[in-house]
């Protein structure tokens, strides 16, 4: 599918009354589950393949090997399994070791229907962030690359943090928005500090309407923080306006495995001898 008959698709689906539903997928059968289940859109990046090798999810932010790398590989494992659900590409966009157009092609090519900018320095805070900034390694190169992309024609999701970034990533083409609410909470190797989940309802609108105010067509998700489970996206849905639907990494993928795994476990664990 063309990124326009996606989001043709995407909005169809919302003007029905059903929103849209994104995960993350650090293997292939995560993929081809999600896909059966239904879902719209699917995002393969490196922390994928470090939450689901039971590491937590800001391992993609560390210098545990090479992002960019990382996601072609795994492009092997999930693309040709998933048979009809787009999938786009988690792109370091601050990589200084990528020339980011020929990437991007690269990432078009191979068969990704778009991008996400992950890993993202919009998670790193204090001294540290204002360093990557002064050092050319910012969240400035990450919109350079959603740029880039949406001119390929590619289609574009990236994660916002702040107002700024929400109306900066609006005028640089993307055409679905996630506010995100940092690390998830829940499970074994969930986050313990995060907004509630009414703060993360306020948070969310202010970035979806600063973004509006840019584009009012963009499409807006919810992800992240203490938006964990299917009732805490059904408050924020509630609790908003605009807001067509929910993206989740944990929430689809590491939740599920979590609770199955030892469920199943624990099931033949039980069994006896006559």
């Amino acid at each position: 599918m063309s990124r326009q008959e996606i989001l043709d698709g995407f909005r169809a689906k919302v003007a029905a009354g059903h929103p849209i539903i994104g995960g993350g997928a650090g293997t292939g059968i995560t993929a081809k589950s999600a896909e059966a289940g239904g879902i719209d859109l699917l995002v393969i990046y490196n922390s994928g393949r470090f939450r689901m090798a039971g590491r937590g999810s800001l391992s993609g932010l560390l210098a545990y090997g090479d992002a960019n790398a990382i996601v072609m590989e795994m492009a092997n494992e999930v693309l040709p399994v998933v048979k009809h659900t787009p999938v786009l590409a988690g792109v370091n966009g601050t990589d200084p070791f990528r020339v980011m157009p020929y990437f991007l092609k690269q990432v078009k090519e191979v068969g990704f229907a778009g991008v996400q900018n992950f890993p993202t320095v919009g998670l790193i805070d204090g001294v540290f962030r204002a360093n990557l900034e002064e050092t050319g390694m910012g969240y400035g190169p990450e919109i350079d690359m959603i740029r880039m992309a949406h001119e390929l024609d590619l289609l574009t999701s990236p994660y916002v943090f702040d107002e700024d970034q929400a109306k900066d990533m609006a005028a640089a083409g993307a055409d679905i928005l996630v506010p995100h609410m940092g690390l998830t909470t829940s499970g074994t190797i969930g986050a313990q500090t995060a907004l509630s989940l009414e703060e993360a309802a306020v948070k969310v609108q202010k970035l979806a309407d600063a973004a509006k105010s840019v584009n009012p067509d963009i499409l807006c998700l919810c992800h992240g923080g203490p938006i964990a489970h299917p009732e805490d996206a059904q408050y924020i849905l509630d609790n908003t306006e605009g807001i067509v639907g929910f993206y989740g990494a944990s929430s689809i993928e590491r939740f599920p495995t979590e609770v199955g795994i030892k469920k199943q476990t624990e099931d033949f664990t039980s069994i006896t001898f006559k």
